[in-house]
């Protein structure tokens, strides 16, 4: 498989923040924007891997500021990085002012979703090769994440972390 550029996966959505998806002061539920973000990710995923895709994990979810009723919204999905058959999908959430048109990052959140075939047995997909910058800090990130989460989970010897180990071994403190 040919490795790709995160610019073939991604994805935006916009849409408007309708009443019925607001809560009692006239915000976005964050349930709607889980749902907006996993969407997009989805979509952004299936782009990179060709294949179906379901979500593994919710990793990241920051509700950094509140979207009010009327709001115009976009989320935009990107793969950060792919495994084997697994797929690190970083989203931003950006939010337009509605009388300037200023766009200003209100939402971000990481998700990983895996590759499955017909079945649902998990398939690989193929390799991410970064070019901008924020691709760059995005993809290594992305290991850094998933050592953290192995280890979390149990699946990982904490001594096993090579990127994690790095963190703390190559620091000046």
């Amino acid at each position: 498989m040919q490795p790709k550029h995160p610019s073939e996966s991604r994805t935006l959505m916009t849409d408007m923040v309708l009443p019925s998806e607001t809560n009692p002061i006239n915000n976005l539920f964050g349930g709607e924007l889980l749902a907006r973000m996993d969407r997009a990710a989805s979509i952004a995923a299936r782009r990179h891997s060709r294949r179906i895709t379901v979500t593994a994990s919710v990793n990241h979810v920051a509700f950094n500021q509140a979207v009010p009723l009327g709001s115009v919204l976009t989320v935009e999905a990107a793969v950060s990085r792919a495994f084997r058959t697994s797929m690190e999908v970083y989203i931003d959430v950006w939010m337009e002012d509605r009388f300037t048109g200023e766009r200003s990052k209100a939402n971000e959140a990481i998700y990983t979703f895996v590759a499955v075939d017909e079945n649902g047995k998990p398939t690989e997909v193929p390799q991410l090769e970064p070019e901008t910058e924020q691709e760059k800090e995005r993809y290594a990130g992305a290991l850094r994440r998933k050592q953290l989460s192995l280890v979390l989970a149990g699946k990982m010897k904490p001594n096993e972390a090579t990127e994690l180990k790095a963190l703390f071994l190559d620091s000046p403190d």
